[in-house]
């Protein structure tokens, strides 16, 4: 470490339960893949382990597709189109709205089993369900919002424009919000009348099947949505190369967008793309502090950090630094870290084994080169993936962690001169998703709404989605939106018809 380098205290009494108490839980869903309305599994075809984040216990084995498996997914998505576009807009909307009857019928299964494959708060889980339940209401209105327009032309003549769906959708969802990402995968084409081949990840496939075999038993045509599993490499490639395939949705890394990108490229496929995050936090003097610290700070720990829209680098004015800095360490050095499924537990553990070696590796190299860690820092307990909610300050702009985004139990807590400095730091980065920003002047608000570059701002907010409200970002966050209108018209391209 640098000579000379100050390092406060870490706080070293996060409470952690995950050891200490025994959780009674109902069996963990059989697994399979879903096409044609059937469910395949066994045969020749690998598996792979599904492993408890908590536990890390395995729940079960998820099955990977064969070619040939994906090949008559593709097969039945060609079908399926071909049937449910020529269904009316009452019927599909309809069926979205029983499958979101559905969602919240089935909300205490759904959230257990999220929980238990994906690692966060029972309570995060049952209103990420409910979430997805919105959402395809929303969407089941959206079905009859699909307008075209008729344009003023002589007698004898006309002319119109018409919105038709793009054709079968190949999407590919994370392991993060496993039951909202198949939602937003699959309620927009469904809702714009296209067919959908979606893989989830393989780390929770089982809430992202139960999602949706809730349309299915709502009475969408088996051949219309359909699940499979598989190395993700080898499923993208198999299904965007296939022509049947008209459209790619994908939300992850910016480096897999890419690379998916490139792919779809080939034959032309249109692209929605929700990609990585590095979301700033400005905090003028003139804000109300501790309302913005109430907010922000449990918000940056929530799901342990693995949220695309995660706030992570507080930009932070000089005169209130410190009264912010205190008032956030003082605010999250008691969350109760723990099993998922136990009661008051605040914040579980992180997904997979990936997620506490990546964050020690990004704060050893923060501190080395000169942070300051006033808590957290390290992993707890002998089991699971769990490491303790983190605060760094005075982090150098050249550390890894202030450039790539972290994705997990982190905040970075930095000190800027003014307004200037701060808009330039919240755009220093390719990234632009989320931003928020705390302050009480109206003129600053409106100014700093339009000089963020991305894709959604929230102003004296913690919240920048909703099921009305596009989703999506700009900059290498990607491009495209789900949710709100824009989510169906992502699966409609425009038709000009000319009567002469």
């Amino acid at each position: 470490m640098p000579s000379g380098v100050e390092f406060a205290r870490p706080h070293t009494h996060f409470k952690c339960n995950h050891l200490t108490k025994e959780i009674s839980v109902s069996t963990y869903p059989s697994l399979h893949l879903l096409i044609g309305g059937e469910q395949l599994s066994g045969g020749e075809r690998k598996t792979e382990d599904v492993i408890d984040p908590a536990t890390g216990e395995t729940l079960g084995s998820v099955v990977h597709a064969t070619s040939d498996d994906l090949d008559l997914a593709l097969s039945n998505a060609a079908e399926g189109f071909a049937i449910w576009r020529a269904t009316p807009p009452e019927q599909r909307s309809a069926v979205l709205t029983k499958a979101a009857a559905l969602m919240r019928e089935r909300i205490g299964v759904i959230a257990e089993t999220l929980t238990r494959e994906q690692g966060k708060t029972l309570a995060e889980a049952k209103g990420e369900t409910m979430y997805g339940a919105m959402l395809f209401e929303f969407y089941a209105g959206e079905c009859k919002r699909i307008y075209g327009r008729t344009m003023v032309r002589p007698a004898g003549k006309r002319a119109e424009v018409r919105y038709e769906p793009v054709g079968p959708v190949a999407a590919f969802a994370p392991w993060n919000f496993p039951v909202i990402n198949i939602v937003r995968k699959v309620g927009g084409p469904v809702a714009a009348g296209c067919s959908v081949i979606v893989k989830p990840s393989e780390e929770t496939p089982a809430s992202a099947l139960a999602t949706v075999q809730c349309l299915l038993d709502a009475g969408l045509p088996a051949n219309v949505a359909q699940v499979v599993f598989g190395v993700p490499d080898d499923v993208s490639r198999h299904l965007l190369g296939s022509p049947v395939i008209r459209k790619l949705s994908f939300t992850g890394s910016t480096s897999v967008g890419k690379h998916l990108a490139k792919l779809a490229a080939e034959d032309l496929k249109r692209t929605t793309m929700e990609l990585g995050g590095h979301g700033p936090v400005l905090v003028f003097e003139d804000a109300d502090i501790d309302k913005a610290l109430d907010v922000m700070a449990p918000n940056a720990f929530r799901n342990a950090g693995q949220v695309c829209v995660s706030p992570t680098r507080f930009i932070i004015e000089e005169p209130v630094f410190e009264k912010f800095r205190d008032g956030f360490i003082e605010r999250i050095k008691d969350l109760k870290v723990g099993n998922g499924l136990e009661d008051g537990v605040d914040m579980g553990p992180m997904a997979n084994s990936r997620g506490p070696d990546q964050i020690e590796r990004m704060v050893k190299d923060a501190v080395t080169q000169g942070a300051t860690l006033h808590t957290g820092g390290e992993r707890i307990g002998n089991q699971g993936y769990f490491y303790a909610p983190t605060v760094l300050s005075e982090i150098p702009e050249d550390a890894e962690i202030m450039n790539e985004e972290p994705f997990g139990p982190v905040a970075l807590l930095n000190r800027y001169a003014g307004e200037t400095e701060m808009i330039a730091e919240a755009n220093r980065l390719p990234y632009g998703l989320a931003a928020y920003a705390w302050s009480n002047d109206p003129v600053r608000q409106e100014r700093i709404a339009s000089q963020i570059e991305a894709g959604m701002v929230a102003v004296n907010s913690g919240g920048v989605s909703a099921v009305d409200m596009p989703f999506g970002g700009v900059k290498w966050s990607g491009h495209g939106h789900e949710d709100g209108h824009e989510g169906v018209m992502a699966c409609l391209v425009a038709k000009s018809v000319h009567v002469g």
